[in-house]
């Protein structure tokens, strides 16, 4: 008995372990390739960064190396700065460098290359660069120089010791020393000279990307938590019995507001409103309650929507666009001022279909762009010449001014044009002054939308 269940179990065994060993050797086969594969693409991302920002260096002084009057090598040189600037910041995100301070660099390529696209586009036949432009290409090449030679430097020593990306990434994620963190001290060298560098003027286009739209922009003294109570309550009309919550985010920082919850009372489901601590602003309100089947047309949900705006102190409100979600209408109101729409100060409004009321809004960018009265100059052109330059395919639905900002961060005065071309609907935005088309907006449209 003992012989005949040796004679099964022993082959069996011996099966199971050679198998064993078999799957073993293919996992760390399997595992060591995933590694391989890894630090390839971390060399190979290294490398082309090294590279790049080298090209950058010298793509920067043939920009510089011409005459101030060759505006179509400016845009040549400029575009392949660009083109050079994403290249790096894209292999930036290769690497892994999460967990290293690398903000500082990362900022300054993402400044170059707005910087430069934003020249690049422009007419050089009418706006060629200026003095400060070309004093601020003189001190990236610089700049670019001394990055390109410490990429060099942490790049010879990692050829030259055989370093390995893998060993940065475990050391970074488990907060423990390596042997040798050259490349761990090499980039933190970089992000520290980038840091030192003077801020230069890159002009509103560029700045207004890394503008933080702080709540400290708002006017007004800073207001208590018991004030807030009182505006909360007011707004939402809750009665003298509602319980009004109060509570600080991010206080002495600039992104401080304040939250105020409002229940009991005239307030059947809780409502929250944001508010800045500066004056006071209200910058979102949202009422919870659950929305039944919609029995309410669009057409007077914006009714209902304007007449919440005018009841709460938001007058000359004008509806642009209109969408309906299910049993939900999003509104989009914007400023009216002597019949130019302001699009700077917009306001979005969640409306329920089921009776019509506002169940939420948003009015942060109004609360950052409102003024009582703009300087809005006469257009110079006539609807009738501004229609002459568009596309003669294009079918007209209406048109109305607009004061907008362009992609220069330039508020302007345009005629505004709906319609439709391709079997899709746009906005077209043209300069009233000049005519030249300041943007155009494709409207996507879902289920009851209104463009107003």
């Amino acid at each position: 008995m003992y012989k005949r269940l040796s004679a099964i179990m022993f082959p069996l065994t011996t099966l199971l372990l050679i198998g064993a060993l078999v799957w073993g050797y293919q996992e760390n086969q399997e595992k060591n390739s995933i590694l391989i594969k890894a630090e390839n693409q971390y060399q190979r991302a290294f490398h082309d960064l090294s590279y790049h920002v080298e090209r950058l260096h010298g793509e920067l002084g043939n920009t510089l190396a011409v005459n101030s009057a060759s505006t179509g090598m400016h845009r040549k040189g400029l575009v392949n700065v660009w083109r050079l600037t994403s290249e790096a910041q894209n292999e930036i995100n290769q690497l892994p460098l999460t967990l290293l301070p690398f903000s500082q660099t990362e900022e300054f390529l993402s400044k170059i290359s707005n910087f430069s696209y934003k020249a690049a586009i422009r007419d050089f036949t009418k706006k060629p660069l200026t003095d400060g432009e070309l004093n601020n290409l003189k001190a990236l090449y610089k700049s670019s120089g001394e990055i390109s030679k410490d990429l060099q430097e942490v790049q010879n020593k990692v050829i030259q010791n055989r370093l390995r990306w893998m060993d940065v990434e475990s050391a970074l994620a488990s907060e423990e020393e390596v042997k040798d963190n050259t490349i761990i001290d090499g980039f933190k060298t970089v992000d520290k000279r980038v840091s030192a560098y003077p801020e230069l003027d890159y002009g509103p286009s560029v700045a207004s990307i890394y503008d933080k739209r702080s709540v400290k922009k708002h006017g007004g003294s800073l207001v208590t938590p018991d004030e807030i109570r009182a505006k909360a309550a007011k707004f939402a009309d809750a009665g003298n019995g509602a319980q009004v919550d109060v509570k600080g985010n991010g206080i002495g920082t600039e992104w401080a507001s304040y939250t105020a919850t409002v229940s009991g009372s005239n307030a059947a489901v809780p409502i929250t409103m944001d508010f800045t601590t500066r004056g006071g602003h209200l910058i979102s309100y949202s009422d919870n309650r659950e929305v039944g089947p919609a029995k309410v047309s669009m057409t007077n949900a914006v009714s209902k929507a304007e007449q919440f705006l005018n009841q709460k102190g938001y007058p000359n409100m004008t509806a642009v666009r209109a969408d309906r979600f299910d049993n939900l209408g999003n509104l989009t109101f914007v400023t009216s001022q002597d019949s130019v729409l302001i699009y700077p100060e917009k306001i979005t409004i969640r409306v329920g279909l089921d009776t019509g009321e506002v169940t939420g809004f948003q009015a942060s960018d109004y609360e950052n762009e409102h003024q009582e009265k703009r300087v809005i100059p006469k257009p110079a052109l006539s609807v009738a010449e501004a229609r002459k330059i568009l596309n003669t395919e294009f079918k007209e639905l209406y048109n109305r001014l607009a004061w907008i900002e362009n992609e220069d961060s330039e508020e302007v005065l345009t005629y505004e044009f709906g319609g439709k071309i391709n079997g899709s609907q746009y906005r077209i935005y043209l300069n009233a002054a000049d005519g030249h088309e300041e943007t155009v907006e494709e409207i996507r449209t879902s289920s009851g939308a209104q463009d107003r």
